[in-house]
């Protein structure tokens, strides 16, 4: 029997009303006669409202302590999905991403899937039960609880598809990838098509329907992602590999950014503190004698902690953080000049916003600039580019 995995995010599950559609949903693909595999997120502003609890209990908690508080959000999603579908007599049972055999690494608060044994997995889905996976968490090799970071429920629905040689369908509030962000871009149009590198170039620049690392798992064993609306049309956008001619593909931001700079002999010390603390740096740059750092603080959840220790450790070290963004371009053949970087750069300049660090590759422009005026840069940018 054909086999898929069904990801459905916060918004899709975020209120008894939302997973009972959903429970529906899932019961027309069993019934349909494939086997089916759902991976949830947790419900609406689950994992943002436990993250506040931990914030008011201690400024800096322990990043394995975080893990076992918020891998609960998850946990409560599969639950009540399952009992949701046994209601619609189709019989179902849920597993945490440990009993579903997620492996990760041990990176409490940002850890990798280095293999999925989805032997329970397998088992139920042979007795005709649908399996619910709880997202976003898996087991590390010395039997902690671990969690991918946010948006790591794409990642464990992607790994689950592999190892069960399913098909990946990815549902959220959107019908597909659009251009930019459509409440925010009314013009934006949905993309039917995108390569594994565009994506993933997107995903990083802050496009929020697909996680980056879900889709660097997907082009690594050749999996297809197929994005849709989970209440909307069947409208879609697939990602997948293969290349596509010459184009923009979209125009995407990013909030809760800090911007580091220090001499560049005490590279190393940074991104040694930048490790200890789960802290990826986004951009990388070191011209001569001064080296720069952005960093992404979505995963980075005792900030001011760190920003002290790197002040200790680091002297003339200078850092960024109020209401610093980005706003980026991806698209194939931006290398071959610079009129994508000029009309970012002019769409700043018309806002009255400068430059903070620009960034290019052959794929993404990103300029880091005031967080303020990035809706109206958004909008700047894509009236410019695609219309």
């Amino acid at each position: 029997m054909a086999c898929v995995v069904q990801k459905y995010g916060g918004s899709s599950v975020a209120d008894v009303e939302k997973i009972r559609k959903v429970a529906e949903k899932v019961a027309a693909t069993r019934r349909a006669g494939k086997d089916v595999c759902v991976v949830v997120s947790a419900m609406g502003d689950t994992t943002d409202e436990l993250l506040a609890l931990a914030k008011r209990v201690s400024p800096a908690p322990p990043r394995r302590e975080l893990d076992m508080l918020l891998s609960a959000g998850e946990r409560i999603s599969m639950a009540l999905l399952s009992m949701a579908l046994n209601d619609l007599d189709v019989p179902a049972i849920s597993f945490t991403g440990s009993q579903s055999g997620i492996i990760t690494t041990d990176a409490h608060a940002n850890a990798r899937i280095v293999e999925v044994r989805p032997k329970r997995v397998h088992e139920e889905l042979e007795k005709g039960k649908v399996v619910i996976v709880a997202g976003y968490q898996g087991v590390s090799t010395r039997k902690e609880v671990t969690t991918l970071g946010r948006g790591g429920s794409d990642t464990t629905a992607v790994a689950l598809a592999a190892a069960l040689g399913a098909d990946c369908e990815i549902y959220s509030d959107v019908a597909g990838v659009f251009t930019a962000d459509p409440r925010v871009v009314p013009s934006a149009g949905r993309l039917d098509a995108l390569s594994y590198e565009e994506m993933q170039e997107l995903a990083a620049a802050g496009a929020k329907v697909l996680n980056a690392q879900a889709v660097e798992f997907a082009k690594e064993k050749g999996i297809a992602i197929h994005a849709r609306s989970t209440f909307g049309a069947a409208d879609e956008t697939v990602v997948r590999g293969g290349a596509h001619p010459e184009r923009i593909a979209g125009v995407a931001t990013r909030r809760e950014l800090a911007l580091l700079a220090f001499p560049a002999a005490r590279l190393e010390d940074v991104l040694g503190l930048l490790e200890r603390h789960g802290a990826v740096a986004t951009e990388l740059a070191s011209p001569g004698e001064g080296a720069g750092v952005a960093l992404d603080l979505e995963n980075v959840h005792d900030w001011p902690v760190l920003r002290g220790r790197l002040a200790e450790a680091v002297p003339g070290l200078v850092a960024e953080d109020e209401a610093i963004g980005s706003v980026s371009v991806v698209g194939t053949g931006l290398s071959a000049g610079h009129r994508v970087l000029r009309e970012v750069t002019g769409s700043l300049a018309a806002l009255g916003a400068r430059p903070r660090a620009v960034f290019t590759s052959a794929l993404r422009v990103t300029v880091y600039c005031d967080a303020a005026v990035l809706k109206d840069a958004a909008r700047e940018i894509h009236r410019r580019l695609i219309g």
